[in-house]
């Protein structure tokens, strides 16, 4: 484990005023490096942005500083920082006539604008001027895809207390921190607490409550309205690297960590994690997961990609720098990851995230549980779209067939039809409903199903526009009524029509 000094947050406001004029914020970076560059510094390749920041601007000269993690001339250093304090205080340090980062400090932007700074360890922010590739067990990483991917799935409503397990560089925390009276953040790894104490303060966010511990550990009984984690989710034979191997047999930790879950929350609460889950012989991967749902929770869970044991093996020891290694090392511990496989009859797995809420329908036997793979394209940030997800799920539990032909409906506004089939065809082979926002879902609908799509705007009752159908194609309207409520209740839980209403 890295033992360097890290710097400490007392008069981190003058560093962020420092950064802020500066224009060391997200924006400020995509202007001075072009998009070329700033998307080739996102996959580790800072030759653009070297050439864009030959200037000796301010600007120039912070992102060699602490993006590319080059040296730079003191003096120009002492132009774009309070240079003193910072190295007083451990943000960089001297050497000779040149000054470098002791840390990665990379700007980052929330969708509402704030301009947020993230502390990690340096060559660890993942799009780094180094990459990750670190192999020390303490490594503490920057932002990346995947604790993005969380912040965004995450319902953002206020709340008043939130929990952000493993919360490594602070990312999280940092999130909550915006619309939670109080965040607690926990992690096994001492140098991360300090980290997210760092990128909490630089990016002038309030304080967190800062605990050592693994999975609820440091909190005991405590419960809280909203818990997230990005846990080290890597399937892997041992505990090598704190950031990523879970330290438990095959999944068991985000097994472990679902399943706790349950006594954490307060009632309506939400808790959303990362997670990866294997896909053993003779064994639904659904059925896995569902037996991790915890009781008096809902469950959302999503498989998003499946990589087969070997393609999985390999990105995690490229992501550890294995591949640099001696070839014979590379290969026992290629082999190493095969034979844990192995001996769990592992053969492929699942990468995804779940979000589980806290509800009394599901404390009295009655949970919603909706297991899928969904490997599309889906519109960050889901939060809205996850909230709406439950929200509807509530709403047909409530609701018998004939609720729901009682009940009105609007088509979403973001729903198109498309019409599939030969050219100069008189009617097309099939209607695709589709949906250009949230998780961007297509579904095929019959005749009947365009049409009453087509027409719901939230006027008339479902069975009132099923007759008006049956007349128009010749059909016995008690038939219809019996057998369209099913494709009724798809069409509400997918999110192409809206609950607006009873009528009848």
């Amino acid at each position: 484990m890295s033992t360097t000094r890290l710097p400490v947050p007392d008069r981190s406001p003058r560093l962020r005023e420092a950064l802020l004029a500066a224009a060391f914020t997200a924006d400020g970076l995509l202007d001075l490096l072009g998009a070329p560059a700033y998307a080739a510094l996102a996959r580790s390749e800072t030759v653009p942005a070297l050439r864009a920041t030959r200037g000796a601007s301010p600007l120039d000269t912070l992102v060699r500083l602490f993006l590319l993690q080059c040296p730079v001339p003191h003096e120009r250093a002492r132009a774009a920082l309070p240079l003193a304090e910072c190295m007083e205080d451990g943000w960089v340090v001297r050497a000779g006539d040149e000054v470098r980062a002791a840390v990665d400090v990379r700007p980052y932007s929330e969708p509402e604008g704030q301009d947020w700074y993230i502390v990690s360890d340096l060559g660890c922010s993942v799009g780094g001027a180094g990459g990750i590739g670190s192999r020390e067990e303490g490594v503490v990483l920057g932002v990346g895809g995947a604790s993005a991917t969380l912040a965004g799935i995450t319902v953002r409503t206020p709340v008043a207390s939130a929990l952000d397990i493993g919360t490594g560089s602070g990312i999280q925390a940092l999130h909550a921190s915006q619309h939670a009276g109080r965040v607690t953040a926990t992690d096994l790894n001492p140098r991360a607490l300090e980290f997210t104490r760092l990128t909490l303060a630089l990016s002038g966010a309030p304080a967190a409550d800062l605990r050592l511990g693994s999975l609820y550990e440091p909190v005991g009984t405590e419960k809280y309205d909203l818990v997230v984690s990005n846990p080290p989710f890597v399937i892997s034979p041992g505990a090598r690297l704190t950031y990523r191997d879970g330290g438990m047999g095959g999944d068991d930790l985000c097994r472990t960590l679902v399943q706790q879950t349950g006594d954490r929350l307060n009632e309506g609460g939400y808790a959303h994690f990362l997670a990866n889950w294997q896909h053993v012989e003779g064994e639904e991967w659904q059925n896995r997961l569902s037996s991790w749902v915890p009781y008096g929770c809902d469950a959302w869970i999503v498989q998003r990609e499946v990589q087969d044991v070997t393609q999985y093996a390999e990105l995690w020891l490229r992501d550890s720098g294995d591949h640099r290694t001696d070839p014979a090392e590379y290969a026992a511990r290629y082999d190493a990851w095969l034979d844990e496989f192995e001996a769990r009859r592992t053969r492929s797995v699942g990468f995804g995230w779940i979000t589980l809420r806290k509800s009394a329908a599901a404390a009295a036997g009655n949970p919603s549980v909706v297991i899928e793979e969904w490997p599309h394209a889906v519109e960050q940030p889901l939060g809205p779209a996850v909230q709406a997800h439950f929200a509807r799920q509530d709403y047909l539990r409530e609701q018998d067939d004939a609720a729901l032909l009682a009940g009105r409906f609007a088509l979403a506004a973001e729903v198109v039809q498309e019409q599939v089939g030969l050219p100069g065809a008189e009617d097309p082979e099939h209607v695709v409903l589709r949906q250009n926002r949230g998780m961007r879902r297509a579904t095929k609908v019959d005749a009947v199903g365009a049409g009453f799509a087509g027409v719901c705007d939230g006027t008339l009752p479902a069975g009132r526009i099923l007759d008006a159908i049956a007349q128009l194609m010749n059909e016995d309207p008690v038939l219809l009524r019996d057998r369209t409520p099913q494709a009724i209740r798809l069409l509400v839980e997918e999110g192409f029509l809206e609950p607006v209403g009873s009528a009848e």
